[in-house]
């Protein structure tokens, strides 16, 4: 699934998929909160990009308006259907104890504590909180014991009263109660957890907490204490919009501006919304990023315009042709002329003050604390078989699209190594040597092995795949074989004919009035690259399934995690099939070419071609988002196809609506590969254990999975899960992650690909926001910078 960016390590709730969206999902290293100094990672960290500034160059007061994709669906980060709204706003309004750092390390707050620790872990784990003695919510009452306690019990899963999405971390705790004074709060742990600086972040008031019909439905549209450097001034749905204001009762650093206003504002329509300036910050794809640079670049001088957009393709013979088509003595054609002229010249001035508006604006880039992977279902079909899912992975060059997604933006391009961290994090190691890199030989010898051959796919049997379709299929018999070839002889008759006719018409140097006559739509066409070549017969098809109804929250998160990939384009509404010939020199299928040319000759490979096994093709289904926000999803998703095409994987895409994408192919396991992205953690054993714990059978029968889409798992990789959140000692814990990471990568349930991009365009004036990386925002810093004072030079690196 915009594709999308939550503050990773504020919601402890069950973890939505990212790229959408947009993507947009919590994220924070292991238990420590700091990387120890036992680890350097060799991977670079791409820094946040966030025009840095001292308060004291920040002004007083001002408002900033901050494009979310939609208003939040409720303001309790612990329901299911909170969002990466919800998770933004909360972000200003609640505490939280352990923020992530740049690094993507959780930090203790002082606005909030004064110190956080372990004092006992024998019998039990015991962790002291001292609590700052200023905090307080805005009704005037102290954080304390009592707010902690409130939220245990809502969240520890022994009342079902109360509708949380999670309770990880929540069902260990034995009791929490009073230290030796009101600021101290002491959590005793029935089992040891590593993780527990994960734990009351948001901190919700006890007025929340206390009761179910208060947690349920009192938290989803307003709040009724809050303790942030903002506080809640109005949740308006008719405008879309929520408003903050500077809260008075804030002990720490007051805000520097007076009010913050999230605006509900589509992926799509950012770009319109900037030039409108009815937003000031917003998350946007590699299509408004790129106009805004150019508009950066080419101010259009002496009132010339832009040297791209609208009109920026006409050559000067062109225009001088335009021109003299407008002044011709043809009266007729002279006016289709001026017309054209007149609409090329409106659409250029409308392009050139949508530049001048967007020269205002700044693109601040980073890498965002999420992933893309590829999923491979393991539940049935060919990729049931373990080594079939390793030559897919051998089949992959990862350097190859990293760089297509990465390269354009000018932003690292590096494989992802983990999938439970990265670069940077204390957590991460390249465990892909467990898998093994990109090798042919090898990812062939694999399928090989596993009973796909070339032999295999020309074996006649009942003619039907062997991927997941052709489990659906069904035994034809011998009459539908019997069929089949009188078909065939038929077919081999009329051409007879038809090359006699052809034949005797050349013989006689005339032309028939059929021949004169035009042409009809499929009438005396070829369409090169559509000639169903031996070994093509099985290529790689896109089909595009209708829309189904509203999609779930992770549906919307997911899309949102594909925004930032791509740039803006139109759904692709209408079905159409492509082989494997569209992706290889010499044609591609629907390139008509007039009546008579002959076919591009292909010179014999026979290295390629479409495996089998007993007779039936190995084929895959690729299932991929079709909307607007997943261009680049889909580009990656055709260069994959192409890679498994050289092993002989033939794959059929099936571009999906949007809403259905997530709920009935990801989640359903209705899917062979999929592509879709998760959110970094800096508490993997807590957060990732559901995303890659085994599949469990149901008392029904059918596979209760969690987050495990891919349904690949063992009882060893989820022992070491269970190993890492109990023990406190933060580099055991961080090894044992490592353990965990090189077997699920032997498993190849999933294959991460690359660190998803991260482009926020900002106001210019703005300094303390922009592309934050792993860390968060620190709200109250946001604000516009001062002017220059008089005689100072002006920055105009800015």
């Amino acid at each position: 699934m915009s594709h999308v960016g939550v503050p990773r390590g504020t919601s402890r709730k069950r973890r939505s998929l990212a790229l959408l969206t947009t993507g947009v999902l919590t994220l924070p290293v292991l238990a420590g909160c700091s990387s120890g100094g036992d680890e350097a990672t060799s991977a670079v960290v791409t820094p946040q990009d966030i025009a840095s500034a001292a308060r004291a160059q920040v002004a007083e007061g001002g408002t900033v308006n901050w494009a979310i994709d939609a208003m939040p669906a409720t303001l309790n980060a612990f329901q299911a259907d909170a969002d990466s709204a919800t998770t933004r706003i909360t972000g200003a309004l609640l505490p939280t104890l352990f923020p992530l750092d740049a690094k993507g390390r959780p930090q203790l707050n002082p606005d909030y504590l004064e110190s956080a620790k372990v004092v006992e872990t024998e019998p039990k784990q015991v962790v002291l909180y001292r609590l700052n003695q200023q905090a307080v919510w805005s009704d005037g009452r102290e954080i304390g014991a009592p707010d902690f306690v409130a939220q245990w019990r809502a969240l520890s899963g022994k009342d079902s009263a109360f509708w949380t999405a999670r309770n990880a971390g929540y069902e260990r705790i034995d009791k929490i109660e009073r230290g030796a004074d009101d600021l101290e709060v002491k959590v005793t742990f029935a089992k040891p957890y590593a993780d527990w600086r994960s734990l009351f972040s948001p901190l919700y008031p006890k007025q929340v907490t206390g009761s179910p019909d208060a947690f349920n439905d009192g938290a989803r549209s307003t709040l009724k204490a809050t303790a942030g450097p903002f506080r809640l001034r109005e949740v308006d749905k008719e405008t879309g919009s929520v408003t903050l204001a500077r809260n008075p009762r804030w002990w720490g650093s007051p805000a520097k501006l007076d009010s913050l206003v999230f605006k509900a504002v589509k992926p799509q329509d950012r770009t319109e919304a900037l030039t409108e300036g009815k937003v000031d910050i917003a998350d946007i794809d590699a299509a408004a990023a790129n106009r805004i640079v150019q508009a950066s670049r080419d101010t259009g001088g002496n009132g010339a315009p832009p040297a791209h957009g609208p009109g920026s393709e006409v050559t000067p013979a062109q225009a001088l042709r335009s021109w003299a088509l407008a002044h011709g003595s043809d009266e007729e054609v002279a006016e289709e002329a001026q017309e054209a002229r007149d609409e090329k010249a409106r659409a250029a001035k409308a392009y050139a003050a949508e530049q001048s508006d967007l020269r205002g604006y700044a693109v601040r880039k980073s890498l965002e604390p999420a992933y893309t992977q590829l999923a491979l279902n393991g539940e049935s079909g060919p990729l049931a078989d373990d080594r079939v899912r390793r030559a897919v992975a051998r089949a992959l060059d990862r350097q190859e699209l990293a760089d297509a997604v990465l390269k354009p933006l000018g932003l690292p391009a590096e494989p992802l190594g983990s999938h439970l961290a990265l670069a940077g994090q204390p957590a991460y190691k390249d465990g892909s040597d467990a898998l093994g890199s990109q090798d042919t030989k090898e990812a062939q010898a694999l399928l090989a092995d596993a009973g796909w051959t070339r032999e295999g796919a020309l074996k006649k049997t009942d003619g039907t795949k062997a991927g997941s379709e052709g489990e659906k299929q069904k035994d034809t018999g011998k009459k539908e074989e019997e069929k089949a070839a009188k078909g065939e002889e038929k077919a081999a008759k009329e051409k007879e004919k038809a090359e006699e006719k052809a034949e005797s018409a050349k013989d006689d140097g005339k032309t028939n009035d059929a021949a004169r006559r035009e042409p009809s739509k499929d009438d005396g066409l070829y369409i090169v690259g559509d000639d169903n070549k031996p070994g093509e017969a099985e290529g790689a098809a896109t089909h595009v399934i209708a829309p189904a109804p509203a999609a779930a929250v992770q549906s919307a998160a997911l899309l949102r995690q594909a925004g930032h990939l791509g740039e803006t384009g139109t759904s692709e509404d209408a079905p159409a099939r492509i082989t494997a010939q569209d992706r290889q020199p010499g044609g591609a299928a629907g390139a008509y070419a007039p009546v008579g040319t002959a076919a591009p000759v292909r010179a014999p490979d026979t290295a390629r071609g479409p495996l089998g096994k007993d007779g039936k093709a190995l084929s895959l289904r690729f299932v991929l988002p079709s909307g607007p926000g997943s261009e680049s999803l889909r580009s990656v998703g055709d260069k994959i196809a192409a890679m498994l095409d050289t092993i002989g994987i033939r794959t059929e895409i099936t571009k999906v609506s949007d809403d259905s994408y997530f709920r009935d192919h990801v989640a359903s396991g209705d899917y062979d590969l999929a592509l879709y992205s998760w959110p970094a953690t800096a508490y993997p054993a807590t957060d990732n254990r559901p995303i890659f714990a085994k599949p469990v059978p149901a008392t029904d029968g059918s596979l209760l999975v969690e987050q495990n889409y891919s349904r690949v798992g063992t009882d060893h990789i989820d022992q070491l899960f269970d190993e890492a959140v109990s023990e406190l000692d933060e580099k055991t814990s961080r090894d044992l992650m490592k353990q965990a990471d090189a077997r699920i990568w032997a498993a190849a349930g999933s294959i991460p690909l690359y660190q998803r991009p991260q482009l926020v365009a900002t106001d210019k004036k703005l300094v303390n926001v922009g592309a934050f990386g792993f860390g968060v925002p620190h709200y109250q810093d946001i604000g516009f910078k001062k002017p220059q004072s008089a005689g100072a030079p002006a920055n105009t690196t800015k």
